[in-house]
């Protein structure tokens, strides 16, 4: 494991990487989904595609990336930006999961990868919804210290910085940042996944020109079981 301090207009932030094959000519970033870091992507993708130089980073706020700061994630892409050029290095693919692929759509690389990516909104459902009207009650009447009650498993265990940018990332309107995507896309999806489900996969497709989508079993994270085969489609098609 690495760490490269990276100046932004919103303050210094301590990035923690790992890079796999080092002297290969193309490189792949691999960005790692909200709540999580970027050992699971390692995990899933390290054994694969050894032609490629990898790069694994904890974006701020995760892993061994600490963030105490409200950050968009416009903020999260240029702060990304920023690592690459820290560490001189000219990315040809970029793999983002979940949240992860919401940055990798801004950075706009010449290979965009994008796995069970969020940025369409999905309707939340009818208990979520009266989660929400009942925290926001006991709120009017100052009991907002019970909020820890009804956050999402996403979001527990996380700073007031990282609370506010969560509720940010998840309502934010995306949709026209897929619609100026000029890279060629490939997505990658589990057919049983409840997070992003197949048919978000099939409108960010339609949305964005030149792209394919690949549909696989299994859920949020099925690419943990597919990433051979997600790597070997990846490496036909971008190489």
């Amino acid at each position: 494991m690495a760490q490269r301090r990276v100046k932004d207009i919103k303050g210094s932030f301590d990035i923690s990487y790992d890079i796999i094959n080092p002297t290969a000519k193309k490189s792949i970033l691999f960005l790692h989904g909200w709540g999580s870091n970027k050992d699971i992507m390692r995990q899933a993708f390290g054994n694969t595609m050894s032609d490629f130089r990898h790069i694994y980073m904890d974006m701020p706020g995760f892993g061994k990336s600490p963030n105490n700061i409200f950050l968009t994630t416009q903020d999260y892409a240029r702060i990304t930006k920023s690592f690459l050029q820290e560490i001189n290095i000219e990315c040809d693919m970029i793999a983002g999961h979940s949240f992860g692929g919401k940055v990798a759509t801004l950075l706009n690389p010449p290979c965009l990868i994008l796995i069970a990516s969020a940025g369409i909104k999905v309707p939340k459902p009818l208990s979520v919804k009266i989660k929400i009207s009942l925290f926001k009650l006991l709120k009017t009447l100052g009991l907002s210290k019970f909020r820890s009650i009804f956050v999402s498993e996403d979001a527990k265990g996380m700073n007031e910085a990282m609370y506010q940018t969560f509720k940010y990332v998840v309502n934010e309107e995306f949709e026209d940042n897929f619609n100026k995507v000029t890279s060629k896309t490939l997505l990658f999806w589990g057919k049983e996944d409840t997070a992003t489900p197949l048919w978000t996969a099939q409108k960010i497709s339609n949305i964005i020109n030149n792209s394919k989508l690949y549909e696989y079993d299994g859920d949020h994270y099925f690419f943990l079981k597919q990433s051979q085969d997600i790597a070997k489609e990846i490496e036909k098609e971008c190489k």
